[in-house]
């Protein structure tokens, strides 16, 4: 098979600054690759020179599916929010360049990882903040389970800031898809933000939103990835570790769960933590029963809350620990929905 000259041989478009693209917007810069596509900064010179941002879909066939598959879930959420008041990033169009599919967005700031590498150094955003892009984003989920749409990739990388850093978006619905669509697979979201239902193998809808949401939360507060989990297997090591044990049922009703968890003979379930040896590579196996957490939310979310903190400080922390208990429910059908998180204490005085 021929390769066109305009793509690089994995079939990414090659950026040429100053082109025109679809006769109006014109590249200014490359920001940047992923594994579906590259997106460059541009001007719109039919609209004042306002500045876009182009996801230029690669050459490839799957890649163009997913691109088209985007374009359908953004056009459905901005179809119920014509106003763009619901924090999802805009889809300005859409158009074909030389044969790849080119999705043009309004140009947001910084992602919240940047964010909090840039003004966070390794302690958090302020409480404030938090609130601030935690409403944000629960409006985001709001609409897309109004939609009855997944996500499936919400993590800091994906949220996306306003110049003025006053708001956030949520962006890269490049994973999303309808509720009905929810294939069953152990590897869906990037995995320090992947909600246990996925890893049991439960079907699963838009709650697993609310986990990454709370996982994200947590990581913007502290600056510490909440569950850093090597695998699977350690993945859920950590969260019962915060979270406490299963229900026996809940487990049961998972396609994976015997991959992680033995039947003890009395009705319970033992968790068989996996690990590998350094030096020997050798699999090693040890059988845990959780009984209660060791370090619940509420202690890890005080002990990330600086010295001196005022009593109505720890009062305001004490209810950003409670939120994130009810995202990071064990059991989706318990975790929170976006509509009740909005109503959260933690919230109030916002709207």
């Amino acid at each position: 098979m021929m390769v066109d000259s305009w793509d690089d041989a994995e079939g990414y478009y090659r950026t040429i600054i100053d082109e025109l693209l679809d006769n109006r917007y014109q590249v200014q810069a490359f920001l940047g690759q992923g594994v579906f596509s590259s997106v460059v900064r541009a001007v719109d010179t039919q609209n004042n020179n306002a500045p876009v941002a182009i996801k230029i879909i690669r050459q490839n066939e799957l890649m163009h599916k997913a691109g088209i598959k985007e374009k359908r879930m953004l056009d459905r959420l901005q179809a119920a929010d014509p106003d763009g008041k619901m924090h999802v990033v805009r889809l300005i169009g859409s158009f074909v360049h030389r044969g790849h599919l080119c999705l043009c967005f309004e140009l947001m700031s910084l992602n919240l990882r940047e964010v909090v590498r840039k003004y966070g150094r390794d302690t958090g955003l302020s409480l404030q903040a938090v609130r601030v892009y935690g409403m944000h984003l629960m409006m985001a989920l709001d609409l897309l389970r109004q939609c009855r749409v997944i996500h499936g990739d919400i993590k800091p990388d994906n949220c996306f800031v306003s110049e003025q850093r006053n708001h956030v978006k949520l962006g890269d619905l490049g994973s999303a898809c309808d509720v009905s669509e929810n294939e069953i697979t152990p590897y869906l979201v990037s995995r320090f933000y992947r909600a246990p239902e996925i890893i049991l193998g439960l079907a699963y809808d838009c709650a697993i939103d609310m986990w990454s949401v709370g996982t994200t939360l947590f990581e913007l507060y502290t600056g510490k990835i909440m569950f850093p989990g090597r695998n699977n297997n350690h993945m859920l090591r950590l969260i019962m570790e915060t979270r406490g044990p299963f229900s026996s049922r809940m487990l049961r009703r998972g396609q994976f769960w015997n991959q992680h968890f033995e039947d003890n003979g009395s009705g319970a379930m033992d968790f068989i933590a996996r690990s590998t040896d350094k030096l020997s590579g050798a699999e090693a196996e040890q059988r845990i029963v959780f009984t209660k957490p060791t370090a619940d939310i509420k202690t890890r979310v005080l002990q990330a809350t600086p010295p001196g903190s005022s009593p109505q400080e720890i009062q305001q922390t004490l209810r950003f620990a409670d939120l994130l208990a009810r995202c990071l429910e064990l059991n989706p059908e318990k975790r929170i929905l976006p509509i009740d998180a909005l109503r959260h204490p933690f919230f109030n005085q916002l709207k």
